[in-house]
C-alpha cells in the first residue's frame, strides 16, 4: 500500500482525530519544506516572504485583517524539524488522555480553541502592553499553543494520572502541566515572548475547557457545528431509491390480550448506568467518580 494510500486511509476513519491532526501538521511541514527549497534554489525570496505571511500570524493589526486566516493557520506551520518533533510528542502523549475520556470531536475541539486562544492574547498583549506595543512586532508559528491546552486540559481533567519520565520516575500529569505553564511564564521576557504568551492562551483555554465541561457546558459545539457542515458539504448522499414492488406492511394493533411492551436491552442497561453514575456525583462530587465511571459518563454525553 502506497504512502498516499495510507494517508487517504487515517483521514476516512471517523475515530482516528489525534492521528489525523498529528497528520496535518506534518504534511504542511514537509510541504513548506520543499515549497521553500524550490523557491530558495531559483532565487525566488520574495515569493517564500510572501507565502510565509499567508500562513504567519502579524502582532500587527493592520496586515492582520489582510490575513485573517492566520489566527488559526499559525497554529499547524513550524519552523524546524525539533520544533514539530516536541510538538507532536506531546499532542501524541497527551492527546490520546484527552480523547480516551472525551472523544475526538472535543480533543479536535480543545486543538482548534486552543490555537484561538493563544492567537487572541498575543494579539492582545502586542496591541495593548505597552513594552510590547512600542516594539517592532512580531510573527509567531507553531501548534505549541494548541497543544498547551491539551496538556492542561488533560491535567484537569486526570490530575492524578501518572506519566513515568525518563530518569525522573513516576510523576503526576498535574505536575508536568505546571512546569509547562511555568517555563512559559518565565519566557516571556524572553526572545519568543509571543510563543510563550500563545501558550498561556492555549493554558488557559484547556483548564477553562474541562471545567465548563463538568458543569455540564461544551464550548467545543461551535468548532463540532463547523466540522459537520464542511463534513455535509463535501460527503456525497446516494439518491434515493423507491421500490415500487415492496409493499408496506400493515400495522398491527395491539390487543388488551397482547400489551406493549417497553424497551429492554443494551440501551436501558448504559440508561441505568449513566443514572447510578448521576446519582453518585450528586451524593459525592465528581472526584469520587472511577476512570471507567468519568469515560462512560464522557461517552455518553457525546451521544
Amino acid at each position: 500500500m502506497s504512502i498516499v494510500q495510507d494517508i487517504r486511509t487515517a483521514f476516512n476513519r471517523r475515530d482516528n482525530a489525534l492521528v489525523q491532526l498529528i497528520l496535518i501538521n506534518v504534511l504542511v511541514y514537509v510541504a513548506l519544506v520543499v515549497a521553500n527549497a524550490v523557491l530558495g534554489l531559483s532565487g525566488a525570496d520574495a515569493s517564500r516572504v510572501l507565502l510565509a505571511r499567508q500562513l504567519e500570524l502579524p502582532s500587527n493589526l493592520s496586515v492582520l485583517l489582510r490575513h485573517p486566516w492566520t489566527v488559526l493557520t499559525y497554529a499547524f506551520v513550524h519552523r524546524d524539524f525539533w520544533h514539530i518533533l516536541w510538538n507532536m510528542l506531546n499532542l501524541y502523549w497527551f492527546g490520546q488522555l484527552v480523547r480516551e475520556y472525551l472523544g475526538d470531536r472535543r480533543l479536535v475541539s480543545i486543538y482548534i480553541l486552543g490555537g484561538l486562544a493563544g492567537a487572541a492574547l498575543f494579539l492582545l498583549s502586542y496591541n495593548l502592553i505597552p513594552k510590547l506595543a512600542e516594539g517592532p512586532g512580531a510573527l509567531v508559528v507553531g501548534a505549541s499553543g494548541a497543544v498547551t491546552a491539551i496538556i492542561v486540559a488533560a491535567a484537569t481533567l486526570l490530575p492524578d494520572y501518572t506519566f513515568m519520565l525518563i530518569l525522573i520516575g513516576p510523576v503526576k500529569i498535574k505536575w508536568v502541566a505546571a512546569v509547562v505553564v511555568i517555563l512559559s511564564l518565565a519566557g516571556v521576557n524572553g526572545g519568543n515572548a509571543g510563543g510563550e504568551i500563545a501558550h498561556l492562551g492555549g493554558a488557559l483555554l484547556g483548564f477553562i475547557f474541562v471545567k465548563q465541561l463538568q458543569a455540564g457546558r461544551d464550548l467545543g459545539r461551535p468548532v463540532q457545528a463547523v466540522g459537520n457542515w464542511f463534513a455535509r458539504l463535501t460527503s456525497r448522499q446516494p439518491a434515493m431509491q423507491v421500490s415500487r414492488s415492496a409493499r408496506r406492511p400493515e400495522p398491527v394493533a395491539a390487543s388488551a390480550s397482547s400489551p406493549a411492551r417497553k424497551p429492554t436491552g443494551a440501551g436501558q442497561s448504559v440508561q441505568d448506568e449513566i443514572d447510578t453514575i448521576l446519582d453518585k456525583i450528586s451524593r459525592s462530587g465528581y472526584e469520587s467518580l472511577s476512570k471507567e465511571e468519568k469515560q462512560k459518563l464522557f461517552r455518553a454525553s457525546q451521544q
